[in-house]
């Protein structure tokens, strides 16, 4: 259905209220999930562009796309900055549909997002950028993001105004940022809103360090930059956490997984649903022109297991089915890259 932007932004309201009730919460995510739906067709334009962009400089980079999550969406709505009352609207939100870049090497992300910002040719206004690399976050996320507003003068129009979030990473910054998710599920944490445990926020602050030093980019403030020191205290925090041996034991909970899904080989988008209570992962697939369907299939699956911690849904999408767990390793609960990198500072 349609709904106008006073709608969407009501409804934001609606997802903010802790008091609303069920039948007008109900409604609020329907609007939520066609103004979702509304990014799909500017996300498939950008990842298609960034492909095009990217693979010129690097021929194995990882290009996917997804759609943000409803509970991630309303966590953003109710985020209150400085003490103040949680003020963005629904139609402010700016990563709601997202495309991402994963490249061998610094030299390659830096160049592929100098190549963003210069580029004065593209018809899609370039609404901001971040530079987390030279800045990392206060939490060790390192990146680079994009927000691009989509325009046509020819035939879409009715997308004209969506925004779009393009992400450049190197597969050092895409492991760290996918260990953070994994632990964050499995220890009900929310270290990506820097609401985390300080043990493990200080781990992934002083890991990120490392990582930078090793790509010579910027150090997390905060932390030391004299590496013997650095790893000294990366075993430090490792041994009193137990990291490698979590993510060891998550990663074999979730082995057994469900993969008949494997043989669609049409298949470009997916609807991951993962399981902690059972320990399982399900995918269910569609292909581009079963969008709407996967789309529809996605807010059905989020009203059903909305609240329930045991229970994460992402709908995401990737040229080949071989790179899904490439793109998404937090969703297969394969943390095997970081655990590698983790184990060469313990040895080294």
């Amino acid at each position: 259905m349609e709904y106008s932007l006073k709608q969407v932004n009501e409804a934001g309201e609606t997802l903010k209220n802790d008091n609303s009730s069920d039948e007008k919460v109900n409604f609020a995510l329907d609007v939520l999930d066609s103004w979702r739906y509304k990014h799909s067709y500017p996300l498939h334009i950008f990842q298609m562009n960034l492909k095009r962009t990217i693979l010129k400089r690097d021929s194995f980079a990882l290009i996917s796309q997804r759609l943000k999550r409803a509970s991630s969406i309303i966590k953003k709505l109710k985020r209150s900055y400085d003490g103040k009352e949680p003020s963005l609207r629904l139609s402010q939100i700016q990563d709601i549909a997202g495309c991402r870049a994963v490249v061998k090497n610094m030299k390659n992300a830096r160049e592929s997002f100098d190549f963003y910002k210069k580029n004065r040719n593209s018809k899609h206004k370039l609404v901001k950028f971040n530079d987390y690399v030279t800045n990392p976050k206060i939490d060790g996320y390192r990146s680079f993001h994009l927000v691009f507003e989509y325009n046509t003068d020819t035939g879409k129009k009715d997308f004209n105004g969506r925004k779009i979030e393009i992400q450049i990473r190197t597969k050092l910054q895409h492991c760290w940022a996918t260990a953070v998710e994994t632990v964050d599920f499995f220890t009900r944490q929310s270290l990506k809103l820097n609401e985390g445990k300080p043990e493990w926020a200080e781990f992934f602050k002083l890991v990120s360090s490392a990582f930078a030093i090793k790509e010579n980019c910027s150090i997390v403030n905060g932390t030391t930059s004299n590496k013997d020191e650095l790893y000294r205290l990366i075993k430090q925090k490792e041994k009193e956490l137990g990291v490698i041996v979590s993510m060891k034991r998550w990663g074999d909970a979730i082995r057994d997984m469900n993969t008949r899904w494997i043989k669609n080989t049409d298949a470009k988008l997916f609807l991951l649903e993962l399981d902690i209570g059972k320990e399982d992962i399900f995918v269910q697939t569609f292909t581009e022109k079963q969008e709407k369907e996967a789309s529809r299939e996605y807010a059905l699956l989020e009203k059903k297991y909305s609240g329930q911690k045991d229970y994460d849904i992402v709908l995401v999408g990737v040229d080949e089915v071989k790179n899904l767990k490439k793109a998404y390793p937090n969703y297969f609960v394969d943390t095997t890259d970081f655990i590698k990198e983790i184990e060469e500072i313990l040895n080294s």
